[in-house]
């Protein structure tokens, strides 16, 4: 499987539940794309012995996209907090991720700090902390090629996290695109 393999029409325009992707997903995708529990942990297994980390692309205050805005119920010209992070096994980006909150919600939950761990060890450890429905898509994140990153993709996938209720409550949504080098390494399909 090569990188070429990816640059290919997306099978569909944007972002859809999960589960009107699945006739057109092979069964080892599924097992990637449709998994609630933390990808970090996944990569880490399926890597063996490659060192696993997180490259931090960007992080700071912007403008989210109009679809992201869409996802977490605010307007499109509200700042947010934004990360972009690829996770590398041995040195290779297999993944890369963008993650979106409101940037009146971020105030108190440190995730500023979190510098080149990953997302999902502050995510899994809240306690109360709801994942909203799967949406994936077969677009290549646009964000990636940006960082210099320059492989297709497979699969993207996202879902809004959902942390404590009311006053001090969270919603971040997390994007997150499988990449060729990952398909390569672990001989999985195109789709």
């Amino acid at each position: 499987m090569t990188a070429a393999a990816f640059r290919q029409t997306p099978l569909f325009s944007r972002w859809r539940p999960i589960d009107a992707a699945r006739p057109a997903m092979s069964a080892s995708w599924w097992q990637w794309v449709a998994s609630t529990d933390s990808l970090t942990a996944h990569l880490m297994v399926a890597g063996g012995e490659k060192p696993f980390r997180v490259r931090l692309l960007r992080q700071g205050v912007g403008w989210p996209r109009q679809d992201e805005a869409q996802a977490l119920g605010i307007g499109a010209k509200r700042y947010a907090w934004l990360r972009e992070v690829a996770l590398c096994l041995d040195g290779t980006p297999w993944v890369v991720a963008r993650s979106v909150a409101p940037l009146s919600q971020v105030k108190g939950q440190r995730l500023e700090c979190l510098g080149e761990r990953s997302l999902g060890s502050w995510l899994f450890r809240q306690p109360g902390l709801v994942r909203g429905p799967l949406e994936v898509t077969t677009h290549s994140p646009q964000f990636a090629s940006v960082n210099g990153i320059q492989e297709g993709c497979a699969w993207g996938r996202r879902s809004v996290f959902y942390h404590g209720c009311k006053h001090g409550s969270l919603s971040l949504l997390v994007q997150e695109y499988f990449l060729a080098a990952m398909a390569d390494d672990l001989g999985l399909p195109s789709r």
